[in-house]
């Protein structure tokens, strides 16, 4: 079952367990403030295939937690 984070939560849990700069502020874009891949796509210039890459990693890494 998938662990449900408040925003405060999730905010705190991405800056403890994710280490790259780059990737915390599209998870918080993502979970956080709720942009789309194509939002995502868009704003960090990058492919959603990469987006949805990082999402997927850092969800493993999350529900771990």
């Amino acid at each position: 079952m998938k662990k449900q984070y408040l925003n405060s939560e999730m905010d705190k849990a991405i800056d403890e367990y994710i280490h790259y700069d780059r990737d915390r502020q599209i998870l918080k874009d993502r979970f956080i403030h709720g942009m789309t891949f194509s939002e995502l796509s868009g704003k960090y210039n990058l492919s959603e295939r990469q987006i949805k890459r990082i999402a997927k990693k850092a969800d493993k890494i999350l529900l771990l937690i």
